[in-house]
């Protein structure tokens, strides 16, 4: 790992490729995590669903589906549905959530050289788990009001949030302060952040769809008559897609939030080691800006209105001027 150095700014591109590798180069880590959290719940969920659907809807528990149109649902039967219903997405919220914040604590780790462990990830999120569901809560209520509001608005305020969660989990920023955060650092860069992640969610989903295919398959052979076993195929459906999927997409966020201090803080790949609580042991997946052996840059000397509003290009990038300070981004070289 390298101590106090200096990085470059990643294209949409690079991005992709290093948080592709992180999560590659960990899968059995991020895999446990996501596990831990998402198998007792889908459990669970599977249970909900067996007990709380009405039997005019989902037919004996035992036997074929025999769905009745017209066979009333009792009043009782249809609260308990709709209370069922409330609990499974309140467990796929929480777990969900969890599970996308340990996956960034082990990403982080990973990039600075660290060896993630996923118990210690898993603790680390879980002591910051109402903090992180705060966050996520406001990020979306803020992103659905943007939505009704023309939608517009909600497509904006969705990439400016995109990195609220890792600044959350790296700096301690809580609430409202860490959407704030989020905002100063995609400032400037929103139209690549949000390329990057309605690629991330595309490639995502189309992973998820493939798996939901698969056992959407096996729904309508002869082991979808039990409704017991549909509920099975689809709890191993969701379980699996959740395994793949999330951890990938904390990883490409990640090194996304990473790229946005590099671009804006000058990131000290050190400093930040040891806010997160990583320990390096090995080489950090961060790329760095390439040595320079021709002498300082030269900065140009004039009045603020007649600077150019951007850095000399790479291989050097100007540091902050004060502590945590922003800065324009770099010139494309």
């Amino acid at each position: 790992m390298q101590v106090g150095g200096q990085l470059r700014p990643l294209g949409v591109g690079e991005i992709l490729d290093v948080g592709i590798k992180i999560y590659t180069r960990n899968l059995l880590t991020l895999f446990k995590i996501v596990a831990v959290v998402v198998i007792p719940v889908q459990f669970l969920t599977a249970i909900i669903t067996l007990t709380a659907t009405p039997d005019a809807l989902v037919g004996p528990m035992t036997g074929e589906t025999e769905f009745q149109p017209g066979e009333p649902v009792e009043e009782s039967e249809f609260w308990t549905f709709l209370a069922g219903l409330g609990l499974i997405l309140l467990l796929g919220f929480l777990s969900s959530t969890l599970a996308t914040a340990a996956s960034f604590k082990a990403v982080g780790a990973a990039y600075l050289g660290g060896a993630p462990d996923w118990r210690s990830s898993l603790s680390f999120a879980t002591r910051k788990l109402h903090s992180v569901l705060w966050v996520s809560i406001l990020s979306g209520l803020f992103t659905v009001l943007g939505f009704i509001a023309l939608i517009v608005p909600g497509i904006w305020l969705y990439g400016c949030y995109a990195v609220a969660l890792p600044a959350l989990l790296t700096e301690d920023t809580r609430g409202t302060k860490a959407l704030r955060r989020s905002f100063r650092l995609v400032r400037h860069r929103w139209w690549p952040t949000f390329g990057l992640l309605i690629l991330t969610a595309i490639l995502a989903g189309l992973v998820g769809q493939a798996i939901g295919l698969l056992f959407t398959g096996l729904i309508f052979t002869p082991l979808g008559d039990s409704v017991f076993v549909s509920v099975v195929l689809n709890a191993l459906s969701s379980t699996i897609a959740s395994v793949l999927t999330t951890p990938a997409v904390a990883a490409i966020t990640s090194v996304l939030y990473f790229d946005l201090r590099v671009r804006k803080e000058g990131f000290d790949l050190q400093l930040l080691a040891q806010r997160i609580g990583a320990t390096a042991t090995g080489p950090s997946m961060a790329p760095a800006a390439p040595e320079w052996s021709g002498g300082p840059p030269s900065y140009p000397t004039g009045p603020p209105s007649d600077q150019p509003p951007y850095w000399p290009p790479p291989p050097w990038w100007q540091p902050p001027s004060q502590p945590g300070e922003e800065q324009p981004p770099p010139r494309d070289s």
